[in-house]
Parts: structure tokens; sequence; C-alpha cells
């Protein structure tokens, strides 16, 4: 098969404000396989959990080019000779996704099926997607509020909090958010942004609110502190960056939490999403499925699997302005996968990569 990659820069309407810092647009790669005369899409989004943790775009491209060659002799229904290949050469698990999605939407063209379909769940069993309301000012974050009602109606509603400025912001943060969204679920995201003493303040200040979840309370680094916070919190905690695949959940699960976040770029791919997905329930974990600055395409191949998760935080390529992709279709709140073959995206020329870089050795 041949490979083929688009690096893409996409921009945020809003700009997206957590503990670690801010972030406006994000250089991905579209990565396409192609034999027979099918091409299946993929995307590389660079990311960073802080720590040192994370990749570039550059480091992604450079690890595609090195890999390439290696993977022209396989075929795209390869897909477990693929990612053995790519994990053997330390491929970065944003690459192996990138790969991973493509072949499983080369099988649905190929099968002229959805991929949901292929895989036989039942789309009927989805949840709501919420919408993401980062650290910011007070009158922003009531007009970031107000955009996102009009487009999805807010049913459910993550607030980023772990404000530099402390506790007090972040309490200004959610009063504010809570006061003017309705009746809407709420859910928490700290990103490792409070120590322990602060997370548990905060679990119980929000226990009076409408809250489901707290994601991510403590740095990655202080997990052992885990139980300790759940024996003191009134709401559930779930983890995102301490979690990257199944083989992290069992010894998670030990830590007495209760969900995880399930990322495509962090776990690799589809293959490891539905392993993952599959060990955190046997092992009474909740899933939620969330997205770093993924586009239409990364945002579609998930909501494939959507009847695997219990909270679906699925919305960065909502606040693209000029997102190439277009897939998975927004109605009265819930992000739904359309019934063309394969993962259904089609490309805007319009909003076309910039520049790209054939590899087909």
């Amino acid at each position: 098969m041949d490979v083929t990659i688009q690096p893409f820069t996409v921009r945020k309407r809003f700009p997206l404000t957590i503990s670690r810092g801010t972030t406006a647009e994000t250089t991905s790669l579209w990565v396409t396989l192609r034999e027979e005369e099918i091409e299946g899409w993929g995307e590389a989004v660079p990311f960073s959990i802080g720590g040192g943790m994370g990749y570039t775009t550059e480091q992604l491209q450079e690890q595609l080019a090195a890999i390439a060659p290696r993977l022209k002799t396989l075929s795209p229904l390869a897909r477990s000779r693929i990612q053995q290949q790519l994990k053997t050469a330390s491929i970065s698990s944003a690459i192996r996704s990138a790969i991973d999605v493509a072949c499983y939407d080369w099988l649905g063209k190929r099968a002229e099926l959805p991929v949901w379909q292929i895989l036989g769940l039942d789309m009927t069993q989805m949840v709501p997607i919420s919408v993401t309301i980062g650290i910011s000012s007070l009158d922003q974050a009531k007009q970031r509020l107000a955009d996102w009602q009009n487009l999805t109606g807010g049913k459910r509603i993550k607030v980023k909090l772990g404000s530099p400025q402390g506790l007090e912001a972040d309490q200004a943060l959610f009063r504010t958010v809570y006061e003017n969204a309705g009746n809407a679920i709420f859910t928490i995201d700290a990103n490792g942004g409070w120590t322990l003493e602060q997370a548990i303040t905060m679990s119980r200040w929000l226990a009076h609110y409408n809250v489901a979840y707290i994601e991510q309370p403590l740095a990655v680094e202080q997990d052992h502190q885990l139980p300790t916070l759940s024996q003191n919190s009134p709401l559930p905690i779930f983890v995102d960056e301490s979690c990257f695949s199944s083989q992290d959940i069992p010894k998670l699960a030990a830590l007495n939490i209760n969900g995880i976040n399930i990322k495509l770029m962090k776990a690799g791919g589809l293959t490891e999403v539905l392993r993952m997905a599959y060990t955190a329930q046997a092992c009474g974990l909740q899933v939620m499925y969330g997205c770093y600055s993924d586009s239409t395409l990364s945002n579609t191949a998930m909501t494939h699997l959507a009847p695997l998760a219990d909270y679906l935080d699925l919305d960065s390529h909502l606040n693209l302005i000029n997102d190439p992709f277009g897939g998975a279709v927004l109605n009265n709140g819930y992000l739904q996968p359309n019934t063309l073959p394969g993962l259904g995206i089609t490309y805007d020329a319009v909003n076309s990569p910039t520049s790209s870089s054939n590899f087909t050795p």
C-alpha cells in the first residue's frame, strides 16, 4: 500500500486555555493509505500532557517518513502486523492511531459498509456530546457558553478548572457558567492542576451542583494519592493523562477511580480504543471519549465506537474555523456517524491542507 501525508493547520474560533497553557492553532497530519484504488484516511494530531510527554508535528512527520517504506509491502487488512511493526519501531501513539484508523476506513470502503456496522454496534445507544469552556474571564465564559448553547443546546458542559489564580478563580468561573447554563449536566476537568487538598476542597464544593464527575484533578505523578482523594470526594474521579492504553487500566482501577478518558491519539487507534473500553467495563469503570485539537476526521472515527462510552467529549472540531473534513453530523446535541462506507469522511477543497509530502518508496 502507498502512504501519503498532508500537513494541515486548523485554527480555533476560541483559543482553549487549560491549566497547562493555551492553544489557538494546531498543525496535524492527514494520512492516506491507498491500495486496490481504495483510500483509507486517518489523522495524527500532536499533543502534550505535560512533564515533557507528547509529540510535536515535526516529530510525527519524521516518524512517518521513517516507517513508510516498511508499510509498502503490507495490506490495510493486516492491522495486527502493521501495529506490531509500529510498536517495535517505537512509533508514537498518534501515528499508530492515524494508520489504524485509515485501515478501518479502507476496510469499510472495501466492504461498502460503515465501520460501526462492521463492528455490530447499536447507534441508538449513544449519549449527547459535551462541549468545553476553557479557563477564561467571566465575560468570556458567558459568551462561550452562549455560543455553545446556540450550536448544540448545551445539554452537557465541561468546564476547565485548575486556574493558576487559585480556587477562588475556579469557583467564580464555574459559578458563572452554572448560573447561566440552565438545566445542564456538568463535568469538571482540572488537567492535573490541583493538589490533593485543593481537589478534596473542590470536590466537596462542586458536589452541591449538578456535576457528574471530576476529571484528572491531580498531576500524573500524584496518582498514588488517588485512593485518598476517592475516599474523601463525594464526586466520581476520572483520569485522562494518567491513562494511555489498556495496560494502564487494571492498575488505575486498583486506585479506586471511577472512570477513564480514552483519546485516539493516546490509545494508538480504534483497535486499542475498543480494547480499552472493554477492559474498563470489565474493571467496573465508566468510559468517556475525549479529544485534543482533533478535526472532524478523528472525532467521526470515535463516533463509530460511541455506544461503548458513557460520556462523549468530542467537540474539538466544532471549534475549528477551517476544518477540511466533513463526517459525523450534530443532531440535537448528538454527534452521529453517517451511513457512508468506512468512516464516512468527506473532504472540503475550500479548507484544503496547505502542503503535502508523498511517501511512496
